[in-house]
């Protein structure tokens, strides 16, 4: 028994060291297999093909020697016939040479892959890093599990699934904000591409073109472009979301009625056509006035035809009015926030009631106020 038992063991052992356990994975589109090829599988492949040459020598004898007595051809014919047959065999014997080569060759071409994954991961997390504190990032983004109980090579390839999308979940994600913001801009009659500020200090978008970028993280052209385009609309829309903070983009009164618009109207006491400045708010007497951008207050005090009035200068240009108010809660030279409350509704100067004359001014004219307010709500709804 014992020696029945050393006889198999000496025969496993010399079947492993003639036939290795080899993996050969084959990748059909999107989907790939895996197949294992063990020490018996080979050695009856192995059977199998030595019987299958041996057929077509003995077959190939078999007719050269008819042919040869029986005079059916020339010896052109048989020469033919001979040389067709060798490269039959050899093109047999160069396929089988070529997958045994790729079943030695596939665990190199594995580690390949493996690399390939890891440093797509590492340019995606310096992305998604990006994307840290922006509202609606977390879920958005979020990788979606992988299955631990898949073989290592279809693991690697469903990891590789998940970047790709994970990159382009970042891609849509940046570009629908940034789209949101700088069509608020255009509302509000600006210029987005002025106000999305620098992409300095960040390797993502400092990269000349995705080509320096692809040797930087160590990845191929084409996901470095996606890594660059996503980066790229977040950091636009990073800094438009900082400028919309600091224009007047909110409403400097809660619950009034928008009455006379910006544009040339009908003056009230004469009569004639007259350009109105502003955006007119009607409600009851000492309603809260509110600044609509934070800023430092440039001015309190009496204004011809605007009666009491408080302007505020927001920086980059910009600056607001507010007119006919009963009182001010501010001073000059004073630093107020967004929706501080800065004055009560009066109906002082050139007024026909209780109501607020509010201006914006950029870069000394006069701009539409409503387009503002418009372009405020907006954003707040987006």
């Amino acid at each position: 028994m014992m020696t029945t038992k050393t006889n198999e063991s000496s025969l496993g052992g010399w079947m492993e060291s003639i036939f290795p356990e080899r993996q050969l994975y084959i990748r059909s589109g999107a989907e790939t297999r895996g197949y294992v090829l063990s020490p018996v599988k080979q050695l009856v492949l192995t059977i199998l093909a030595s019987a299958l040459v041996t057929w077509l020598a003995i077959s190939t004898g078999f007719t050269l020697f008819f042919a040869a007595n029986h005079g059916g051809g020339s010896e052109k014919q048989l020469r033919m016939v001979k040389a067709q047959s060798e490269r039959w065999i050899a093109d047999r014997q160069a396929r089988l040479d070529i997958a045994t080569q790729q079943a030695t060759a596939n665990s190199g071409s594995l580690d390949q892959l493996a690399e390939t994954v890891e440093k797509r991961h590492q340019g995606l997390v310096a992305l998604l890093k990006d994307f840290k504190g922006v509202p609606g990032a977390v879920a958005a983004l979020a990788p979606a599990p992988i299955d631990d109980s898949l073989p290592p090579i279809e693991r690697i390839y469903s990891v590789r699934a998940e970047q790709e999308r994970m990159v382009s979940q970042a891609e849509v994600f940046a570009k629908t904000r940034a789209e949101k913001l700088r069509l608020a801009f255009r509302i509000a009659g600006l210029n987005p591409q002025a106000f999305a500020g620098g992409r300095s200090g960040n390797p993502l978008t400092d990269a000349k073109d995705n080509k320096a970028l692809a040797s930087f993280l160590g990845v191929d052209e084409d996901f470095a472009e996606r890594i660059r385009n996503a980066a790229m609309d977040l950091s636009d829309m990073r800094g438009l979301q900082n400028s919309a903070q600091r224009l007047p983009f909110d409403r400097p009164t809660i619950g009034t009625r928008e009455s006379s618009g910006f544009g040339v109207r009908f003056d009230p006491f004469n009569h004639r056509p007259h350009m109105h400045q502003g955006q007119d708010f009607a409600g009851p007497y000492l309603t809260p006035i509110y600044s609509t951008a934070p800023g430092i207050v440039s001015f309190v005090g009496v204004r011809t035809g605007y009666g009491n009035v408080v302007e505020i200068d927001h920086g980059n240009g910009f600056k607001t009015r507010y007119a006919h108010l009963a009182s001010a809660a501010v001073r000059p030279g004073q630093r107020v926030a967004v929706d501080q409350r800065i004055a009560s509704m009066g109906s002082t100067g050139r007024s026909t009631g209780n109501h607020l004359h509010y201006e914006v001014w950029q870069n000394g004219r006069a701009q539409n106020p409503a387009r503002f307010l418009k372009a405020g709500d907006y954003v707040q709804q987006n």
